[in-house]
């Protein structure tokens, strides 16, 4: 792969920390964004980047990023929509406050992202967005998180004929059950996260997975190999859907 000019959201820790790395150890320019100052710094100096302060609930932020990196004349080759927030919650418990943080962040967020940064976009570009396996997998507490996600897998399939003569291309990763901090930031115990993880030896792959699992996927989707697809959807769940 060419040097090329990577944009990924929520990369401060993670997946997108990890893909970010990933990156710049192969010697691409790669932006990132994140929503807390403090890490958002400490993250673009450990790994060489330009960080953007975007918070996916800010539309005044997105809308900022657009406009920056559009006078800057920045040219963007692949985006990586990854930033996003998971907060369990029972079904009959959910409040409207609460529905609307997680569809705010987790759709109209990357949907608002996306739109403002069409200008910047190459031609061709890749755009890969990290949704979930909970789209297609019941678990208990998930209702509004698998909706966010499927929400924008939708919105997806419209983008990509809308844009087909812009020559961007939008694809999916669903990551299966990771270990991130996204556990414990959901309120999960330490005792509780030893447990999921223990259970996860049962599947195929013999182990839970990790951030780096999933980056040769985002890496073969932004990549020139596969400029033809569309809407193509990779489930990276170790054998735990079969």
């Amino acid at each position: 792969m060419n040097q090329k000019t990577f944009l990924i959201t929520g990369a401060t820790s993670g997946i997108g920390f990890t893909l970010a790395k990933h990156c710049v150890d192969l010697g691409h320019n790669v932006i990132i964004t994140g929503r807390d100052q403090s890490k958002l710094d400490r993250v673009s100096v450990a790994l060489g980047v330009t960080g953007y302060l975007v918070d996916n609930a800010d539309m005044g932020q997105i809308r900022c990023l657009g406009e920056t990196l559009k006078s800057e004349g920045t040219v963007i080759d692949g985006v990586v929509l990854n930033a996003g927030i998971f907060y369990p919650d029972v079904f009959s418990e959910t409040t409207p406050d609460a529905f609307d943080t997680t569809m705010t962040i987790n759709t109209k967020g990357p949907f608002f992202t996306l739109q403002a940064l069409l200008p910047s976009l190459a031609k061709p570009a890749s755009v890969v967005f990290i949704s979930s396996i909970a789209v297609t997998k019941s678990f208990e507490g998930c209702a509004t998180y698998a909706a966010s996600k499927a929400a924008f897998e939708a919105i997806v399939r419209v983008a990509n004929m809308e844009l087909a003569n812009t020559e961007v291309r939008i694809n999916i990763v669903r990551p299966g059950v990771t270990a991130t901090e996204i556990q414990s930031k959901a309120g999960m115990t330490k005792e509780q996260e030893d447990s999921l993880f223990e259970s996860l030896r049962a599947t195929p792959l013999g182990r839970g997975l990790n951030s780096a699992d999933h980056v040769g996927a985002i890496m073969y989707l932004l990549g020139d190999d596969s400029i033809a697809l569309r809407n193509a959807v990779i489930e990276v769940e170790g054998g735990y859907l079969l």
